[in-house]
């Protein structure tokens, strides 16, 4: 069959307008040797995508398609492409590009890389074309940022894995969440359920910490241990020097009183931010770390390993992502979005049917 010259997505063209989407044709970078084309057949649905088209996060490249939980089919494989096969079900998620031969892309840490590019909005160096994301027919991306999907994974409980499961996967694995340790979750939403569902797989003494209780139900179905909603009287102190490692996937700073959070970690324990609010973020005393020695840092994707790891570890362990799935549309997808900016979804869209709007 041949391949497409040129790719549909569903574009937006600027914030002022970020919940009109219309249907463009548009040229991708040109096919390179380890370039795997891929026909979309569903997208997970990030706070990304919201943060990006809305101004939220500053000037961005239009028209633009966002997406980049993207799972799909690969339809042409570059003749230097060995880690693909044509044919094999295989998902891409927010990073599609690094140098792969500086000390950090050596180290699989490919997803701090100087040169990292993004799934949608970059600019391609060589070209200049605009990388555009998954609400589109098809994607271009190098073979190092496409993974084979296991069989035992649905498309839409895959794809919701690429960005915002491997965003809290990552600092766990990397900061020792596993039997033993006591890990806690801030933010009970797209991330942050995945923080739970993987801290408990890890093996981790595994608590949900909230605002309300409102979560608490689904977050013990999910297999947390124990809940904390940060509403109640004092309710931090019960466990003040317990955790080992918190991972905070809280996409806003409203209220936040960082001390009382920092205080549940043991001394040299972790808090590692995950979360992109938008806004000035939050002020930092050097005392607030003075009482246990704690470590304050944060947390970008994961690297290509980890990325086939949380899929075996998924597939093994039966974790299924909270998804509700929604038909691609322009309607569909502006419907989607204003849902996302309000927080109304437990726990993650996909968007699916591709072929009623891209063909077969």
């Amino acid at each position: 069959m041949p391949y497409p010259d040129k790719f549909t997505g569903f574009q937006v063209n600027g914030p002022d307008t970020w919940l009109e989407f219309h249907k463009n044709e548009f040229q991708p970078k040109p096919f390179g040797d380890y370039d795997v084309d891929i026909k979309v057949e569903c997208c997970g649905v990030c706070g990304s995508d919201v943060h990006t088209i809305s101004g939220g996060w500053g000037e961005q490249h239009f028209p633009l398609a966002v997406g980049h939980e993207i799972v799909g089919k690969a339809i042409r494989v570059g003749p230097k492409v060995t880690l693909i096969k044509e044919g094999q079900r295989v998902g891409v998620g927010a990073q599609s590009y690094a140098c792969l031969e500086c000390r950090q892309c050596k180290n699989d840490n490919e997803t701090y890389c100087k040169h990292q590019l993004d799934t949608y909005g970059a600019v391609w160096p060589d070209s200049g074309v605009v990388s555009q994301g998954g609400y589109s027919s098809h994607v271009r991306t190098h073979e190092h940022w496409v993974f084979p999907i296991p069989d035992a994974l649905p498309s839409t409980v895959a794809a919701p894995m690429l960005c915002a499961g491997l965003t809290a996967y990552s600092p766990l694995v990397r900061n020792g969440c596993g039997p033993g340790k006591k890990v806690g979750i801030v933010g009970m939403g797209g991330i942050g359920h995945f923080g739970v569902m993987f801290a408990k797989a890890l093996g981790a003494e595994t608590w949900a910490i909230s605002r309300s209780h409102a979560k608490e139900e689904d977050a013990r179905k999910m297999g947390a241990d124990g809940f904390l909603a940060t509403a109640d009287k004092g309710w931090n102190e019960p466990h003040q020097m317990t955790f080992d490692l918190i991972v905070n996937t809280a996409n806003s700073f409203d209220g936040f009183d960082l001390d009382a959070y920092l205080s549940l970690l043991d001394v040299h324990g972790k808090w590692v931010s995950v979360g992109l609010p938008e806004g000035d973020g939050i002020q930092v005393r050097n005392q607030t770390f003075l009482k246990n020695g704690c470590f304050f840092g944060s947390s970008h994707l994961g690297s290509r390993r980890e990325t086939l790891q949380m899929l075996q570890l998924a597939a093994d362990k039966g974790i299924k992502t909270w998804v509700e799935e929604v038909p691609i549309s322009d309607k569909n997808l502006a419907q989607v979005m204003t849902r996302l900016h309000k927080n109304d979804i437990r726990y993650r869209f996909c968007m699916t049917n591709y072929e009623d709007q891209f063909g077969a």
